[in-house]
């Protein structure tokens, strides 16, 4: 403990750590926002129609999604600090890479960004288990809602801040400069990183008196050291992904978020395709005009998860605070729907602007995970949780692109996504039913449970 700081004053370090979380989780939705800003030069660059570019904005997935499992047991065996550590600089590096492909032939341009984005996004799989896992460590539970809807609202935070300097720079110097733009960002993050990011009781900055407070909380303070993944507890088994399958409250909880993962893929990729395509702004327009719906959708992000904590420290049951957010969030994002019947433009930003509010307000997917995760698989539950949820990844930039292949018009893929906020509220309501923490116990010669 650092001779600074006094005995008899809690020093207050995870506001720091999940400051490091919101930067880091901006960068990584920056690497995604990039593609839907560049997308639409990139596409005039090496001839791709609507269909191809959808498959383009999925590949991320793919490899993101398989990515999930495995991150997951990573952090739980080797810890967040130096998993996500390395994550950053290894996706920086794709994202300059991806600028030098510009340079080849079309034909073979396009099969080289496919896959570095499959490497982009197998680098990022570490990301939000991470997340998920140091807020659970860091924060007791009346603090976690606010927390993870901090971290969780940098996926709007990223548009805001990336897109109007990504549309300027594909203006001025064109698309691949915007990849190395965010490689030269994602180095100097990483070494913050390696410099902020600690284990609770291993930090150099923390005092007792804020360890026993995150402790008494309901922090899992020895989430770094005590549980262990691969040859420790024997969590990263098939076993134990059965039984976190197996149980009814968290599948809930997976396909709630696979549905507003769905919502969460339209804005980052087909949005701005459909401002400039079905509302004919200019390239440099979408850029700014992004800006509103995205500050809304971050302000809604943070107001979801302290109105959640909130209603807890009020003494409403943790169920009714958590889902009262969720519900009313995803009744809001129905109403971008209404954007098929109205013609101008500001009406267009009024709607989505209220959609991506509802959004954020109601994405408290991670603050949920973090509160029912069993102790000793916080990071394999976590990756299940955002494996699950970000097979929508694949699936929403493809089913847009193939209506909006096969119809002409952007009208279907409103109403895909707006159906899709519905069923995140079938999800969480009879689905998953009162929300607790699982309380699994493991046998460490067999990985079953006992």
């Amino acid at each position: 403990m650092s001779s600074s700081y006094k005995p008899d004053k809690q020093t207050h370090v995870r506001y720091l750590i999940v400051l490091m979380l919101f930067a880091a989780s901006a960068l990584s939705y920056g690497d995604r926002v990039v593609l839907s800003i560049t997308g639409i030069a990139m596409a005039r660059d090496i001839h791709m129609g609507a269909l191809r570019l959808g498959y383009l904005f999925s590949g991320f997935s793919w490899a993101y999604v398989a990515g999930q499992l495995p991150a997951g047991g990573l952090l739980d065996s080797f810890g967040s600090k130096r998993v996500y550590g390395v994550s950053i600089v290894c996706w920086s590096i794709c994202g300059a890479l991806v600028g030098f492909a510009g340079y080849l032939p079309a034909a073979f341009a396009f099969i080289v960004i496919l896959g570095l984005r499959l490497v982009s996004g197998l680098a990022q799989s570490p990301v939000f288990p991470g997340n998920g896992r140091i807020v659970a460590a860091w924060f007791p539970a009346a603090e976690r809602g606010t927390a993870s809807a901090i971290f969780n609202s940098s996926q709007y935070f990223a548009l805001v801040l990336f897109a109007p300097i990504i549309g300027w720079i594909t203006h001025a110097r064109g698309w691949k400069d915007c990849f190395w733009f965010l490689c030269v960002v994602g180095f100097v993050l990483s070494c913050i990183w390696f410099n902020v990011i600690y284990d609770v009781k291993d930090h150099p900055r923390i005092n007792q008196r804020e360890i026993d407070y995150i402790e008494q909380g309901g922090g899992l303070t020895s989430t770094g050291q005590s549980y262990g993944g691969i040859g420790k507890s024997g969590v990263l088994t098939w076993s134990a992904v059965k039984m976190l399958m197996s149980n009814r409250m968290l599948v809930g909880i997976y396909l709630g978020q696979y549905c507003i993962t769905t919502l969460t893929w339209f804005f980052l990729t087909w949005f701005p395709v459909y401002l400039n395509q079905a509302r004919h702004m200019s390239i440099m327009k979408v850029g700014f005009v992004t800006v509103l719906p995205a500050f809304c959708g971050s302000v809604g992000g943070v107001l979801g998860g302290v109105v959640s904590d909130k209603l807890l420290r009020a003494g409403y049951s943790l169920t009714f605070s958590r889902k009262l957010p969720i519900v009313t969030g995803m009744l809001l994002s129905i109403t971008m729907i209404a954007c098929n019947h109205s013609r101008a433009q500001w009406l267009v930003i009024l709607w989505m602007s209220l959609a991506f509010f509802g959004k954020g307000f109601g994405a408290l997917g991670w603050t949920v995970i973090s509160d029912t995760s069993p102790k000793d698989m916080v990071g394999l539950n976590g990756g299940l949780f955002n494996l699950i949820g970000n097979l929508a990844g694949i699936t929403t930039p493809i089913v847009i692109g193939y209506i909006v292949d096969r119809t002409g018009s952007f009208n279907g893929a409103l109403i895909f996504v707006g159906v899709t906020a519905l069923m995140a509220i079938v999800s969480y309501l009879p689905i998953v039913g009162e929300i607790r923490r699982v309380d699994f116990t493991f046998s460490a010669r067999s990985g079953m449970m006992a």
